[in-house]
């Protein structure tokens, strides 16, 4: 006669079950949580919390690496955060499933969202060790806790607690799982889990780590490859093949005799695939804009930085950092390749990277925004003789403090000038030194007479009209033009044309010296200024994304060019035939071109710290600047580019660079001609 059972010892018994399948690593549907009623204050406690939680498991999109383009569709370089790849289920090689199944849940096709056959067993195991040597999580389960690691992202400590072994953890892995076995196919979940999982050496899912161990796609691993790749989830570090082989081949080994044993594979391939060596083609992970070629990593870094700070891509930092972060972005941009090698060919045979000196140079589509190339003479990296700041652009987009822009500026100032009423033909006495004439900002600060300013040679004394004093960039000119226009003028006119602030982010100076260039601003900023002039007035903004599609081929909306018309066409047009004559028989001479039309200006700083050349054709516009970078001195006297410069100028030092940068990025096209005026 059979003896019946106590209450207490049921309750014992149960208490028991429960604790150790917790240990054991699941609770037990079905088995464990109908008995846990009667197991006191916890365990109802426990039911209630599994009750209370919400069946959905909202899974995040999974973070994958993007892919930037140039404007014909060549890859600049892959970024992520995570090195992954989603696949789905036809690109991933049917014996790479039948060797994680086998591995890591045998009977996955045959259980719910738990195995009570495997807990029993891991019950079993543990009970008679005294600890838990065997886990019972199902593949499902595994799954869930992937999402909870992968909602954490990069906050290190939301990721050990994703990966906490505790009651409420279980519980809550346990109801998302029963919930997902109920709303998605096996085969659904098993590719999820394939394409979630981490297995070492930066690879998350399956396509990722196919690449960086063997350098295949997933759809084509062979038995050995995928029993290595299954070995593998268990303890990424641990049974790295890269680090130690043969711990790797004996995981790899267990994983085909399981596949034997549960005749997914016969004993024979099983023993000829255990004979065959690890053949390893590793793929190191290497990513991002240090990987882009011919110079692009600075024109990859700034469109990083576009996506991270634009509102077109997320109303805050954190939106923006998201989608940045989650990746699988396609994105394609606006560098034209023939332009950017041609650049930077020019930039690193002009200045060495190993030169004290460096050159930064921007082209900019007159009439679109487009940023065509960027580059400069010191290669992107960390290395010696190496940079990651992009000299191209400001401190908010990964860039330096700037430059004063010498003379460059003095368009600016002429354009104002014309706009305010005041013709070309204004003459002025322009002797080569005098007092700075009286001015007042547009905050109405009074700047009275006093200090002097003087031109770069003795020799060059006045009178001169506005042509003649921009060919020779005749310093007393432009201080009596500027004071003439009005500072507050010539502000409003470099506001439109996109120069609202220094490079390093402080207000514009609004200055008498302004018309010298003594603002610190960008080759990008310059560059599109006269692009704008070269557009007959209407100025773009600069733009370098033409367009993003998300992993669920969406359409995201990019930054606009936004182009509206800052200047009359005639004041535009009045300019570039002023800035024709510059490099016709100005100081920027030795940067024109021969086979088309250009406009130009000179620029050079005290000292010569730094010398500028800014100019365009109708289809490109560019800016060349340079200095030394790190803590400018006087360029006179030092090596560029393997010659010893007796005496640095805008025309002969940054004006060669911009000439060869121009015919090789404009060789072969049509040449079209410059708009230009009768000059009254």
């Amino acid at each position: 006669m059979a003896q019946k059972r106590s209450p207490v010892r049921k309750t014992g018994l149960a208490a028991g079950l429960l604790v150790l399948s917790i240990l054991a690593g699941g609770l037990v549907a079905g088995l464990a949580l109908p008995s846990v009623g009667a197991l006191g204050l916890a365990a109802k406690s426990a039911v209630q919390d599994f009750n209370s939680l919400p069946a959905d498991l909202t899974a995040p999109p999974l973070s994958q690496a993007s892919s930037i383009y140039d404007a014909n569709g060549g890859l600049i370089a892959t970024v992520y955060d995570r090195d992954r790849t989603v696949v789905p289920e036809s690109q991933i090689a049917p014996i790479m499933r039948k060797a994680l199944v086998d591995i890591e849940d045998n009977r996955y096709y045959q259980h719910g969202a738990i195995d009570p056959k495997a807990v029993l067993r891991a019950l079993n195991t543990n009970a008679a060790t005294g600890g838990v040597s065997q886990g019972a999580s199902t593949l499902t389960q595994q799954y869930v806790k992937n999402v909870f690691v992968e909602q954490a992202g990069s906050d290190q400590q939301a990721v050990l607690a994703a990966q906490q072994q505790t009651l409420g953890r279980k519980i809550q892995e346990l109801r998302y799982a029963i919930k997902l076995e109920q709303t998605l196919s096996k085969d659904q979940i098993l590719t999820n889990y394939l394409n979630i999982t981490f297995f070492g050496e930066q690879a998350y899912g399956i396509e990722a780590a196919a690449e960086r161990y063997f350098s295949v796609h997933a759809k084509d691993l062979t038995l050995p490859q995928a029993a290595l790749l299954a070995g593998l989830v268990q303890s990424p570090s641990y049974y790295d093949p890269i680090v130690d082989k043969n711990l790797a081949q004996q995981r790899r080994d267990t994983v085909l005799s399981k596949m034997a044993q549960y005749h997914t594979i016969t004993q024979a391939q099983a023993k000829k695939a255990i004979a065959t060596p690890i053949k390893l083609k590793v793929s190191k992970p290497r990513q991002g804009c240090i990987t882009a070629k011919t110079g692009e990593g600075f024109f990859c870094d700034y469109v990083e930085k576009t996506i991270l700070s634009d509102p077109a891509f997320g109303k805050t930092a954190a939106v923006r950092q998201a989608l940045w972060s989650r990746g699988g972005l396609q994105i394609h941009t606006t560098l034209d390749p023939k332009a950017q090698s041609a650049l930077q060919q020019s930039v690193t045979s002009h200045v060495y990277a190993s030169d004290k000196a460096a050159t930064a140079m921007t082209l900019v589509q007159p009439g679109t925004g487009n940023i065509i190339a960027m580059g400069q003479s010191r290669p992107y990296g960390v290395g010696t003789h190496q940079t990651e700041i992009n000299l191209n652009v400001g401190t908010a987009m990964g860039g330096g403090l700037g430059f004063p822009t010498g003379s460059t500026f003095k368009p600016i100032v002429a354009a104002a000038a014309i706009e305010n009423g005041i013709q070309p033909s204004q003459t002025y006495p322009a002797p080569y030194t005098m007092p700075w004439p009286a001015m007042t900002d547009c905050a109405g600060g009074r700047y009275p007479q006093s200090g002097t300013v003087h031109n770069d040679s003795k020799s060059l004394v006045g009178p001169f009209a506005m042509p003649a004093a921009m060919a020779q960039s005749v310093n007393t000119y432009f201080a009596q033009l500027e004071a003439d226009t009005g500072l507050c003028n010539v502000a409003t006119m470099a506001n439109k044309l996109g120069i609202t602030s220094q490079a390093g982010g402080e207000k514009l100076s609004v200055v008498p010296s302004m018309t010298l260039g003594s603002n610190d601003l960008t080759p990008l900023e310059m560059a599109n200024v006269y692009a704008t002039f070269a557009n007959h007035g209407t100025y773009c903004a600069p733009t370098a994304i033409t367009s993003v599609t998300t992993p669920d081929h969406k359409n995201l909306p990019v930054p606009q060019a936004g182009c509206t018309q800052v200047m009359s066409p005639n004041t535009a047009d009045m300019i570039s035939t002023i800035l024709k004559g510059v490099v016709q028989d100005g100081t920027g001479k030795p940067a024109g071109l021969t086979d088309r039309d250009s406009a130009g200006k000179t620029g050079t700083t005290d000292a010569s710290k730094q010398v500028w050349f800014v100019g365009y054709t109708p289809e490109l516009s560019g800016a060349t600047v340079v200095s030394d970078s790190v803590s400018p001195q006087d360029l006179d006297g030092q090596s560029i580019g393997g010659t010893v410069i007796g005496q640095a100028f805008g025309g002969t030092l940054a004006g060669p660079i911009w000439r060869s940068a121009i015919e090789g990025a404009l060789a072969g096209a049509p040449a079209s001609s410059l708009t230009t005026v009768n000059l009254p």
